[in-house]
């Protein structure tokens, strides 16, 4: 699902230069590795600082919403896998202070999306230590650029006990990846290349035409489709500019449209956000009906998508996410997605509408 946030131009191709300025956060600012240049519309890519960030969170949340944000069996298989080489390390070790923490903060929950602004875990904890010793005040820098890096880190810890809980959570992932999860993930990554390689080709030979023209009408022309090995049916977004976006889809298993499927449903994000915004009361979104409202709409909005677009693939579309949502996928399908992820009617017609603008170019 997307996160809004400020405007970061380029960020994940540019590095901090030099910060300057009161509050701690003087000094040299980290540069990262200069980064490819970008030869394709939406490249498909891996990024295991992407995979790392998110596994910390996956290990630490209960996930219960209806499509998981997490692979099924994410947190189990890991530690199964930690348990069979004894294994402890400090996100083991300060699970239980990280998670007490998490229950408390709402903003803390929205820090899984950090790591799409950066290019590199190395790059994170460098501007991460930054932050912290500015105590979390973006104008504590003179850097136009490390500002902006830390007005990221200070949408989701602003206060002084969530950057506690920030430092011990990085410091935690550090020793996890070192210990154990550089490893892993290398491990899985190769054993998925044919995978990558599969969702590629049918991405850029296909299927990523089909959507190039909602994708341009929707300030979402270019970015990254990053294959996430942690990541199930709710993928994670943020949203730079027309061309800066970055989108996290599930890592296929199986079947390489599952993360076309996951691309799909966060791309209606805005289009749902909009016919919810302009269909619920203001109690109604206080109370976080609308927000529930988005969740399910996504869902449904994704399918509507494909059905101008590549209606072939509505069908494995809807049993993804009737799969995702634990529903039987035999039968009427299309019917039972409606009733899994029920939405009032003046909300479906008007995503209907916003959908038929935005493909006829208005």
């Amino acid at each position: 699902m997307t996160q809004a946030r400020i405007a970061l131009f380029a960020l994940l191709a540019i590095g901090c230069t030099t910060a300057s300025g009161g509050g701690g956060g003087g000094g040299a600012a980290p540069t990262p590795p200069p980064a490819q240049a970008q030869t394709r519309i939406w490249p498909v890519l891996t990024r295991s600082h992407v995979d790392l960030w998110l596994h910390g969170y996956a290990m630490l949340l209960r996930d219960t919403s209806t499509v998981p944000v997490f692979r099924k069996g994410y947190r189990d298989r890991i530690q199964a896998a930690k348990n069979e080489r004894s294994l402890t390390t400090l996100l083991d070790a300060n699970r239980e202070r990280l998670q007490s923490r998490l229950t408390l903060s709402g903003s803390l929950f929205n820090g899984q999306f950090a790591p799409l602004y950066f290019a590199s875990f190395d790059q994170m904890r460098q501007v991460i230590d930054l932050f912290l010793r500015a105590e979390g005040n973006p104008a504590a820098t003179n850097d136009p650029v490390l500002r902006q890096f830390f007005a990221v880190l200070a949408s989701s810890f602003a206060a002084p006990a969530d950057r506690e809980w920030l430092r011990i959570f990085t410091e935690s992932l550090e020793d996890e990846r070192r210990q154990f999860y550089q490893q892993y993930w290398t491990s899985e990554h190769e054993g998925r290349l044919g995978y990558v390689r599969r969702v590629d080709s049918l991405w850029q030979n296909l299927y990523r035409p089909r959507l190039q023209g909602y994708l341009n009408n929707t300030r979402q022309e270019n970015g990254e489709m990053i294959l996430a090995l942690t990541l199930g049916g709710e993928g994670r977004t943020v949203n730079f500019g027309a061309r800066q976006n970055a989108v996290a889809t599930t890592m296929p298993d199986a079947d390489p449209l599952e993360a076309v499927y996951v691309f799909v449903h966060e791309i209606v994000s805005s289009v749902v956000g909009t016919a919810v915004n302009d269909n619920t009361t203001p109690n109604e979104q206080r109370s976080g009906l609308s927000s529930r409202y988005v969740t399910t709409g996504t869902v449904r909005a994704g399918a509507m998508l494909l059905r101008r677009t590549a209606p072939e693939l509505v069908a494995g579309y809807t049993r993804y996410y009737l799969t995702q949502a634990g529903q039987s996928t035999t039968g009427d399908i299309n019917a039972r997605l409606v009733t899994v992820f029920p939405l009032p009617q003046p909300i479906v017609d008007a995503i209907d509408r916003q959908l038929e603008v935005v493909l006829g170019g208005i």
